[in-house]
């Protein structure tokens, strides 16, 4: 079986597959200074917990655009699953044309996104991916990733406003009763989750210019279900687009 383990700013999310089949997910909070050897036990307790064991893993694909974390993550693989992991290096992967200078400077994450954004729905396509930065990237009717846009995350832009504006509290996003806020934590949560809907469909309308109007649109992330219903532009929401992408580039890569 495939751990899929995809490291992102904000949290870490893994999956379990057998052959094509999902088994099992979870997603954890990235935390810098972890050691390989924290990383293997909070691994076989995840395992543990669905039912399964270190010994059955045989392979591990990483995702990972935390470098600080690489290091105790391949000794983790090494160690406790005593295999050399498949890890996503945009710079010289050769599963998807990448039109980006320099290649390296491109997310890992956002190229997984790409394979399999393209390979689940076809291109042109737009992936929305909603993390600690909400990332735009264009595919082309041919597969090849084109580059996109970056703009600051939900996450960041809420903690921004509580830190900068000393009346204003940390909130959680949920949809607000109105569009017109009555209390300030309505407030925020309309600015907030209005506005970035608004700013998702104006990039994504300018992405789909030059794409062309049949162009997909797909969100991912933490906070892409709430935003996707709110958008005019957002199709599919898809919470294991990056997992799903992992599994593929390792069977590519395998084969």
């Amino acid at each position: 079986m495939l751990l899929a383990v995809d490291v992102g700013n904000t949290n870490i999310t893994l999956g379990v597959y057998k052959g094509s089949e999902l088994i099992a997910d979870w997603r954890i909070r990235t935390q810098l200074g972890r050691t390989a050897d924290e990383y293997g036990i909070l691994f076989k307790e995840l395992l543990c917990h669905a039912g399964l064991s270190l010994k059955e893993i045989d392979a591990v694909a990483i995702s990972n655009v935390v470098p600080p974390a690489m290091s105790a993550l391949l000794e983790t693989s090494l160690k406790f699953f005593n295999v050399a992991p498949y890890v996503v290096d945009p710079a010289t992967e050769s599963s998807i044309e990448v039109v980006y200078e320099p290649k390296s400077a491109v997310g890992a994450d956002r190229i997984v996104n790409a394979v399999a954004a393209f390979a689940i729905y076809g291109g042109p396509a737009v992936i929305v991916d909603l993390g600690t930065a909400t990332t735009f990237d264009a595919i082309s009717s041919t597969g090849a990733y084109l580059g996109g846009a970056i703009s600051p995350g939900i996450g960041i832009s809420m903690e921004a406003l509580f830190r900068a504006a000393a009346r204003l509290p940390r909130i959680d996003l949920v949809r607000p009763p109105s569009p017109i806020g009555t209390t300030t934590e309505t407030s925020m949560q309309a600015g907030i989750l209005y506005g970035f809907a608004g700013q998702i469909d104006g990039i994504v309308s300018k992405f789909k210019e030059q794409l062309g109007p049949e162009t997909k649109v797909i969100a991912t992330g933490g906070f892409a279900a709430l935003i996707a219903s709110e958008s005019r532009t957002i199709q599919v929401v898809d919470q294991l687009l990056t997992l799903q992408g992992l599994r593929m580039m390792w069977e590519n890569r395998a084969g």
